[in-house]
């Protein structure tokens, strides 16, 4: 495993580092700005479309894609320590430079699964970052942590399916560019085979049928830079049977292959996150005083940023490790690095983020510095993209088999 940065990692570093001191950082508190002025919390600032024009302009987009022939072509290990520094402004970098879930992940299923009347229609102008999409797989009245749970039905009906469900937790619905829905539902509920019955389908937002029945806060916030989140109704939703992604049955498999990528660009981005909640640590620990002596020469405050730095030293080996067997070896062959990273980023950044908002006292929870946003973010990643149980189950069980 040789981790060195290759010739046009370093130069994409060298022009993303710029990009965000340049552009990026100083553009936080406009946004926040021009947000409080807005008529609607979904409608996008202005310095966001300058900035997505901004990173087309230097060459800082579609980083996130593989596919050489829609996105950079960059792979996971090249791509990571990009993601990292992304991470550090999460509500804005990824989105104005199209690499922001669930639009990332959708891009990829439309790449990877998309027919070419599909990829023609709803990734191209994805790709272009003209419309917006939501990925609706969650429910509210079943664990939907066991995908099998998922009671939505997808029925064929002639020349086209109907999609009757509710989801919620829909991510980027709620953003007026939100265009398409990718629906996970069940085609055949009574299949012998559980993880056969799924399957994934395009729906349009302006189908007669879907409702969008109401915007879902994460601890208060509405993440509006990702386009919200909401509850979905499909109340028998009529649409062309060609929108079925791939076959009938197979939308557990498309789910699996979206995921695995989506969950190492999440613990990529916490790695950034973390970094960024160092900085203003030691920012604010040499800059205060208590008790007669400045915060950095607390001791509690030194095992505090060491403690920090220790950990997301460790956390990017492993990320890089496991982006660079995905690369080697494909998702499968990283199956265990891939929930190892899952389970143990999300945590450790919110332990960091924990400690950086104690140091800032009342204002690590206010609006005035970006700690509570960003422990809200992790918070939820121990939750999203199947909760940290899921995994150690099965990361155990694999452990396991080998003694058994």
């Amino acid at each position: 495993m040789d981790f060195a940065f290759d010739a046009r990692t370093e130069e994409l570093r060298g022009k993303l580092l710029a990009f965000m001191d340049e552009d990026v950082y100083p553009a936080e508190a406009v946004a926040h700005e021009q947000r409080a002025r807005l008529t609607s919390p979904w409608e996008t600032p202005a310095v966001v479309e300058e900035l997505k024009a901004e990173a087309r302009r230097q060459g800082l987009w579609n980083l996130f894609l593989p596919d050489s022939e829609y996105g950079a072509g960059l792979t996971n290990l090249q791509y990571a320590p990009l993601a990292e520094i992304m991470g550090r402004s999460p509500q804005l970098a990824p989105t104005v430079t199209n690499c922001a879930a669930p639009d990332t992940g959708n891009m990829e299923v439309l790449t990877q699964f998309g027919d070419e009347q599909q990829r023609k229609q709803w990734l191209e102008p994805l790709l272009a970052g003209e419309i917006r999409s939501a990925f609706a797989m969650t429910e509210p009245d079943v664990a939907s942590s066991d995908a099998t749970n998922i009671t939505t039905h997808i029925e064929r009906d002639g020349d086209e399916y109907v999609v009757t469900g509710r989801k919620w937790y829909i991510s980027g619905a709620m953003h007026p560019d939100c265009k398409i829905f990718i629906v996970m539902g069940k085609t055949d509920p009574e299949g012998s085979d559980i993880r056969r019955q799924q399957s994934m389908i395009l729906v349009p937002r302006d189908t007669p049928g879907v409702t969008i029945e109401r915007a879902m806060q994460v601890f208060g916030y509405e993440d509006h830079y990702h386009g919200g989140h909401a509850e979905v109704i499909f109340d028998h939703a009529r649409v062309p049977a060609s929108n079925l992604i791939g076959e009938e049955g197979g939308g557990f498999a498309i789910a699996q292959a979206r995921l695995g990528p989506g969950r190492i660009h999440h613990c990529m981005r916490l790695i950034g996150m973390a970094e960024r909640a160092i900085e203003l640590m030691c920012r604010r620990a040499v800059s205060r005083t208590a008790f007669g002596k400045a915060l950095a020469q607390q001791g509690v405050v030194h095992n505090w940023i060491a403690d920090a730095r220790v950990t997301v030293e460790q956390l990017r080996l492993l990320v890089l490790k496991t982006a660079w067997l995905m690369d080697t070896v494909g998702n499968r062959g990283a199956h265990t690095e891939i929930q190892s990273i899952k389970i143990a980023t999300p945590r450790a950044v919110v332990d960091i983020l924990d400690r950086a908002i104690q140091l800032h006292g009342a204002g690590g929870v206010s609006q005035d510095f970006p700690l509570a946003e960003l422990y809200a973010g992790a918070r939820t990643l121990m939750i999203a993209d199947g909760p940290d149980e899921v995994h150690q189950r099965s990361l155990a069980r694999r452990e396991l088999k080998r003694y058994v």
